[in-house]
């Protein structure tokens, strides 16, 4: 008898699996739809790891679930190929980007066939192919056109020394990871697309996304909706006016300083020739450093320094005194905040720094309203304290005066107006990257940004670039790059020196496996139409607020530019677990990477597959250990000698055909819930159940076919040797008779002083004075009971006897 051999069985199965196209699915004629995808990779040197196999495995089985189920399934692949790995690796050994990804895709297609995944790798897409970013620079042209795109000032890491702008990942405790020097805050004018117009759609649309509840809750952290007022303010003696935004108006009248951010524009004008200049400007520089270095913590870290400046008594209680204070975010509200004792940090930096404070609000009881107003601790967002200020809310509670408050503020005093404030900030796309999709933007000699003509597209990134960091954008030193602009658009037109953010590549990216690499339009509606949303999505919950929320914010967009029909990209979405390894995540810097190579040359990539599967559920992960998969290579020799080698067509006991019927329940159920773990261990029930007794060949073709998902390539060659017809991937997937797995009897546990103690088997109608007396009368049992009568007797209908002597 000849053992199961994967090494000859898979490259076998995979090449007649390309040679019939199996997985090459008609996008056109699609009846029943399903669209199943993963997040695609980035194409790095190192080769898959287990953590690659989690995640592309385990879905490649549930695709191949629903195809069995009648669905014509989807299942692309591609890469995510822009990015700062290549251009790192570009800037140590000058080999240019284009060569090293190009052949680190190359060895990522090999790697990904030999996991045998269904991927329709005709449709495949590349994002720094430039037939695909030509429709990254389309997308920005759309932007552009509907004035959702624009340019302004915005902060960027620089590191003096290399000349260089550092993206975060650069940036180690605020030193450049490749020199070491103190990295710096510098102000670029860049590139932002308008996400915050759409802050309140993609709120409103988390409700009907079947998403982990976490990432929708994360999602709706991100974007952090608040309502309240602005008010307007004047700088005294500047005559500067601004607005604060006030998510808590009910304590206005509290409010006795002011705090602005560090970054804000403002302070270096309040300042200027005055004698707080030196000491405000060197505590400014030293909070950016500090946030740069991502040693801040915003809710620990309660700095400020007074700027002399106040603010012109904006309530009639007396003028606010601005301090620049570390804690402030330039990017939330206005990045000016007045600041009271109901608030605690406010309550902390006041204390710190000797400002007065002005309680409004009290408990009722009168002890601990002498302690708030003794300042002894902050008291605040109790909804049942009593407002004392203003004097028309005298006696009413701070719970239930917040709209009439805002009402009195905008309409009476007319010093505010209601608003709604989102955390949310605009997309920053604008990268100082050589390896990205070009933005296609010039400037006339005057300035003025001007968009590339479509029919110019792609507009195509120079290769005449050195990889030396000068502090400036890369593009800007290409000869070719502003030739090719002058000769275009004429003398002194310059072009956009920046790339795009590699978050815009995977934007869109969905859309455009399904146009099969047509170059003359975006999408064609009625492709969209019948395959979007996406069915199923699965990809690590790192992506919650970037990616995720940048899709939908871009499938928004193109709905009401009128290019698609849904709002949303991804119905369902799914995240993998995490291996670690020993407790830990797996890395390259802490060396505890597991290559899989080794263990697929031993065992086949079935097995390992299995394996990773049966490790616990898919969205749990998995400390690794390679202890078990010995005992997945048995199953698997077991499965062929078994159903394979020594498979005889025979008629099917009574107790085959019920543990078979009882299997494709089981199984059925758990793919459903992607448990694949626990249909492992129902195959491995039935296989143990079955050894050694008859069974028909339509059996074996039934068990083979719910094998078939998990260990696609044994099952296809079990299912020849069995004589099956065609692939067993195009098969039905099994049905069970509810009625074969009604039992006559049942299995009863039984306690003694809270320990199992045995098992009885009785009548599935016995009464429950029968099933004592079966308890009580089992031989190990009474070896327990030690001849006494129980104390008590507990019977939990159809599960449990528990005696107690």
């Amino acid at each position: 008898m000849r053992d199961y051999d994967p090494s000859t069985v898979e490259p076998k199965w995979q090449k007649r699996w390309e040679e019939a196209r199996v997985y090459n699915t008609d996008l056109k004629n699609a009846k029943n739809p399903y669209y199943s995808l993963v997040m695609f990779p980035y194409p790095s040197g190192d080769k898959l790891h287990v953590g690659h196999w989690y995640n592309f495995a385990p879905a490649d089985s549930y695709s191949r679930y629903m195809r069995m189920h009648g669905h014509q399934v989807f299942a692309p692949m591609g890469f995510d190929a822009f990015g700062l790995p290549a251009e790192n690796f570009a800037v140590k050994t000058g080999t240019p980007p284009a060569k090293s990804t190009a052949e680190n895709v190359k060895t990522m297609i090999t790697q990904l066939k030999r996991i045998g995944t269904m991927y329709d790798w005709e449709k495949m897409v590349n994002t720094s192919d430039p037939s695909y970013y030509q429709w990254t620079q389309w997308l920005f042209l759309q932007m552009f056109k509907n004035k959702l795109a624009y340019k302004k000032l915005g902060n960027v890491n620089f590191c003096p020394s290399c000349q260089t702008v550092l993206a975060n990942e650069q940036v180690w405790e605020g030193k450049c990871e490749r020199c070491g020097s103190e990295v710096q805050q510098k102000a670029l004018s860049q590139w932002y697309w308008k996400i915050t117009q759409y802050a309140q759609k993609l709120l409103d649309n988390l409700p009907g996304l079947d998403w982990p509840e976490k990432t929708k809750i994360m999602q709706k952290n991100w974007i952090d909706r608040s309502e309240g007022v602005n008010i307007r303010s004047r700088i005294k003696d500047l005559g500067d006016e601004f607005e604060v935004y006030d998510s808590v108006p009910q304590t206005f009248m509290a409010q006795t300083f002011t705090v602005i951010a560090p970054e804000h524009p403002l302070v270096e004008k309040m300042v200027k020739g005055t004698a707080q200049e030196k000491e405000v400007m060197a505590f400014v520089e030293r909070i950016k450093k500090k946030k740069a270095a991502k040693r801040f913590n915003f809710m620990e870290d309660v700095e400020g320094v007074f700027t002399g400046r106040s603010v012109d008594n904006p309530f009639g209680t007396g003028d606010l005194p601005i301090w620049v204070a570390s804690f402030v975010v330039m990017e939330y509200g206005t990045g000016i905040v007045h600041c009271s004792a109901h608030d605690e940090r406010d309550f902390v930096f006041a204390k710190k720094y000797g400002i007065p404070l002005r309680p409004v609000m009290f408990p009722a009881d009168p002890e601990e309203a002498t302690k708030v107003r003794d300042l002894e601790y902050c008291y605040h967002k109790d909804p049942e304290a009593i407002m004392e200020q203003p004097a028309a809310f005298k006696g009413r509670k701070w719970g239930e005066v917040r709209g009439d408050i805002i009402t009195f503020m905008e309409k009476d005093l007319k010093i505010a107006k209601r608003a709604v404030h989102y955390r949310l900030r605009d997309w920053l796309v604008s990268r100082q990257r050589y390896w990205g999709a070009p933005i296609p933007i010039v400037y006339d000699p005057d300035g003025n940004p001007h968009p590339v003509p479509e029919e110019h597209l792609p507009w195509l990134l120079p290769t005449d670039v050195e990889f030396k960091p000068t502090g400036k954008s890369p593009l800007t030193y290409s000869k070719e790059f502003i030739e090719r602009t002058e000769k275009i658009f004429g003398k002194w037109w310059r072009p956009e020196f920046d790339t795009m953010d590699t978050f815009v590549c995977s934007s869109f990216y969905y859309l455009r496996y399904l146009m099969e690499n047509d170059q003359k339009n975006f999408i064609k509606k009625d492709l969209e139409k019948n395959w979007l949303p996406v069915n199923m999505y699965i990809g690590g919950p790192e992506h919650a607020c970037m990616h995720l929320i940048y899709a939908r914010f871009v499938m928004m967009a193109l709905k009401d530019f009128g290019f698609v029909s849904h709002e949303e990209p991804f119905q369902k979405l799914v995240h993998q677990g995490l291996i670690t390894n020993k407790g830990a995540k797996m890395s390259k810097s802490k060396g505890n990477v597991v290559s899989p190579d080794s263990f697929i040359d031993r065992h086949g990539s079935d097995v390992f597959r299995m394996y990773l599967m049966f490790m616990g559920p898919f969205t749990d992960g998995g400390d690794w250990s390679d202890t078990g998969i010995k005992g997945t290579d048995r199953f698997v020799q077991r499965v062929w000698r078994i159903f394979g080698q020594d498979a005889k067509d025979a008629k099917d006991a009574k107790d085959v055909t019920v543990e078979l019927h009882r299997a494709i329940k089981k199984v059925t159920d758990s793919m459903e819930k992607m448990h694949f773990n626990t249909a492992i261990s129902a195959l491995m029930e039935f296989l143990n159940a079955v050894e050694g007794k008859a069974f028909s060949n339509e059996t074996a073709k039934k068990f083979t076919s719910l094998l078939s998902p998990i260990a696609p390539h044994l099952s296809e060659e079990l299912w020849e040797a069995l004589g099956g017809k065609g692939f067993v991937i195009d098969q039905q997937w099994p049905t069970y008779d509810p009625k074969l797995l009604v039992t006559d009897t049942m299995i009863i546990a039984v306690q003694v002083n809270g320990k199992l103690r045995g098992q009885v088997e009785v009548g599935s109608g016995a009464s429950e004075s029968e099933i004592l007396g079966a308890a009580k009368a089992d031989t190990n049992v009474q070896k327990f009971l030690g001849g006494q009568k129980p104390k008590k007797e507990i019977y939990i209908k159809g599960k449990l006897v528990s005696l107690v002597v």
